[in-house]
């Protein structure tokens, strides 16, 4: 099985042979299938679904599902488009190589930083998560303590794994492939059990509460760009493109395949969820909600086993989050749109440690605000605005035709699948809180501001 956390690209190597950026010699082709669907769904099978359940319905009820749905929807209209850019430009950096490359060097200014940004925030939404689920260890244990510690333990993680990844990342791909096989097991063991409970063949069948709230479609919707983040993950696999054996038929096979089945377990999990309890209450268990789900169809097992898997995931998101992080510091600073300093490699661990700290530092302050939905909302707005430029750059790519633009996968009405794709990423972002929309325009200006002033001589455009 293959790293299903940041791409083996996404940590830097003292050795520049082994960079795809260096020029020297091709990657070797060495990820199937199954290997790129790892690095999709373990990227995206994480935090989301044991932290969103709670606050997802309270928000729109058991049409939370349908919010889920339409994040998915957005995703395979991004993926198709970034599957083309990615087996046109195998090259680490993502959506933002595609960007600068595409459309030049303020775009990428915009979406590099916005990205390095929209990482740190998932990564401080990731850690209040895992703060809540080791607190709830106390509560099982029988402890009642003065303070919420999601908060105190969240900040303590998050110094943790960043002093962590400072020491190296060898054993990251083994953890998180172990990590995923585990999740993977306890879901499928616990939906499945919950969706027969639901349907009544374990007990009396649930009585349906009305599946639309109150406010209509406009819950659905503002719910749909607050859980985004949990589909945040597919375009990892487009980092490895160098990597994948038949790229034009894999890569869009894995972005598309990872994207259906996780999609299918979010909306599984909210049916089980609000089946068990009303969507008002499950609200009130907040981000470890699916704990008390857990303890209502199987007691105490379930519950530990739920907890035990909230713990992995949201451990395994908050770790790739921040190496993830590092990585488009490293970017950015590599194509000079920061100092280069930014850039330095440990000689002696072989990690970017000014990086790491240039990410590590603000997940820490901004986990300690402990503003889970603000986080998370902050978070998708960066990359929603990544996603709908990555389909605008296949459209203006395609209309200039340029020699070297020769992906030998070509999405499928390339022209209006990305253009719907694009409409629909840019569109989700209305229905966030304002705070969120400001904040997301706030980074987004200051980035713009910075290019102005760091970096106006640097060319990147068709430039790899």
């Amino acid at each position: 099985m293959v790293d299903p956390a940041p791409s083996p690209e996404d940590v830097p190597e003292p050795q520049a042979e082994h960079d795809a950026d260096a020029g020297e010699g091709e990657l070797e082709r060495t990820i199937g299938l199954v290997g790129g669907l790892a690095i999709g769904i373990g990227t995206m099978i994480g935090a989301g679904i044991f932290v969103f359940p709670g606050l997802a319905a309270e928000n729109a009820g058991p049409a939370a599902a349908l919010s889920f749905a339409i994040g998915a929807v957005i995703a395979l209209l991004v993926a198709l488009p970034a599957s083309e850019l990615a087996t046109a430009m195998p090259r680490s950096g993502g959506g933002y190589f595609f960007i600068s490359r595409g459309l030049g060097t303020g775009p990428g200014a915009i979406v590099g930083l916005g990205l390095w940004l929209g990482l740190v925030f998932a990564s401080a939404f990731y850690l209040v998560g895992l703060g809540s689920y080791a607190g709830q260890v106390f509560t099982e244990a029988g402890f009642a303590l003065p303070i919420s510690p999601a908060v105190p333990l969240g900040v303590a993680f998050g110094v943790g794994l960043t002093v962590l990844s400072l020491f190296g990342t060898e054993n990251t791909a083994a953890l998180q492939n172990a990590i995923v096989v585990v999740l993977l097991a306890i879901l499928t063991l616990f939906l499945g059990y919950g969706s027969l409970d639901a349907l009544g063949v374990f007990g009396a069948e649930s009585t349906p509460e009305q599946f639309f709230p109150p406010g209509g479609l406009l819950p659905v919707l503002q719910t749909a760009a607050l859980v985004f983040t949990s589909y945040l993950g597919f375009a990892q696999i487009a980092t490895v493109a160098g990597d994948i054996k038949q790229p034009s038929r894999n890569l869009p096979l894995a972005m598309v395949g990872s994207v259906i089945l996780v999609g299918v377990f979010y909306v599984v999990t909210i049916f089980v969820a609000t089946s068990a309890f009303g969507s008002a209450r499950l609200g009130e268990f907040g981000e470890t909600a699916m704990v008390e789900v857990a303890r209502e169809f199987v007691g105490l097992p379930g519950a530990l086993a739920i907890l035990f898997a909230g713990l992995l995931a949201t451990f395994s998101s908050a770790n790739a989050s921040i190496l993830s992080a590092s990585r488009a510091v490293y970017a950015v600073s590599r194509d000079d749109l920061i100092p280069e300093a930014a850039s330095r490699i440990n000689l002696k661990y072989g990690t970017p440690h000014v990086a790491l700290g240039l990410a590590g530092g603000p997940i820490v302050v901004l986990t300690a605000t402990g503003q889970v939905e603000l986080l998370a909302e902050v978070a998708s707005f960066l990359h929603l605005v990544m996603y709908g430029l990555i389909c605008v750059a296949l459209i203006q790519l395609r209309r200039e035709g340029p020699d070297w633009y020769t992906p030998s996968f070509r999405c499928p009405a390339g022209f209006a699948v990305a253009g719907v794709g694009a409409l629909a990423s840019f569109g989700l972002i209305a229905f966030m809180q304002p705070a969120s929309i400001v904040i997301g325009i706030l980074i987004m200006v200051a980035s713009y501001g910075w290019y102005r002033y760091y970096a106006t001589d640097v060319e990147l455009k068709g430039d790899f």
